[in-house]
């Protein structure tokens, strides 16, 4: 999962990084509503969270562009967005969310709370209603973050789990290695050319060959019906 976090307030920001990375998401901070506009039209992400008291505009300006960008263009104005806020008024929060918003949270928020909901709008984005994701005899807990297959335990390293839930999300789609390293990596990180060639590898190791597929030239997938 990716995430833009548009806050300009240090401590929150890094707060809110250090626990999204906890969560397995790959994080990017914009302190303006220039520079996450910016970063909006450059990447794709799964998740905006958006303070609204922010230094060059108000962070409702972003939310009225990002929804106002046409279905073809930059950025996708489907991109769920969540709100993060003091402004604790009952009109501020109906506004928000009818420009557009899908969550909004009253700073300051358990971080518990700021989590489960992160979960709800990320499954409601993927059309499903379960905290679990299956496939054959495979399952995966987006809550606990573990993962099984025909009921045995798997350990998985938190990036394997990134890419195993990023594919499974996906399916049966086919996504392109750097469609993956969109989903696991935030800008300022430096990876390897064959890091998710690597975490296939692994993950193929631990769960079978008939978990991910490959189709050559293109990328990775998991079946619509993974066999056991």
């Amino acid at each position: 999962m990716r995430v833009l976090v548009v806050e300009d307030d240090e401590g929150i920001a890094d707060g809110l990084r250090a626990n999204l990375r906890q969560q397995g998401a790959a994080v990017d901070v914009a302190g303006n509503v220039a520079a996450a506009w910016a970063a909006l039209r450059a990447e794709s992400f799964d998740l905006v969270l958006l303070d609204l008291g922010l230094p060059d505009a108000d962070g409702s300006e972003l939310l009225r562009r990002l929804r106002a960008s046409p279905p073809a263009g930059v950025p996708d104005p489907a991109t769920p967005v969540l709100i993060m806020t003091a402004r604790d008024e009952v009109a501020s929060r109906i506004a928000g969310l009818d420009m557009g918003a899908d969550d909004y949270v009253i700073k300051p928020f358990d971080a518990g709370e700021l989590a489960a909901r992160i979960r709800a709008l990320r499954r409601r984005s993927g059309g499903r209603a379960q905290a679990s994701l299956r496939c054959g005899d495979l399952e995966i807990d987006t809550v606990s973050r573990t993962v099984s297959r025909d009921g045995q335990a798997i350990e998985l390293s938190a990036r394997e789990f990134a890419v195993l839930l990023t594919l499974m999300e996906a399916r049966p789609r086919v996504l392109s290695r750097a469609q993956i390293e969109a989903k696991l990596y935030n800008f300022d990180q430096l990876l390897d050319s064959n890091a998710i060639e690597v975490h296939v590898h692994h993950l193929r190791r631990k769960l079978g060959d008939s978990v991910i597929r490959t189709m050559r030239g293109v990328g990775y997938f998991v079946p619509a019906d993974t066999p056991a």
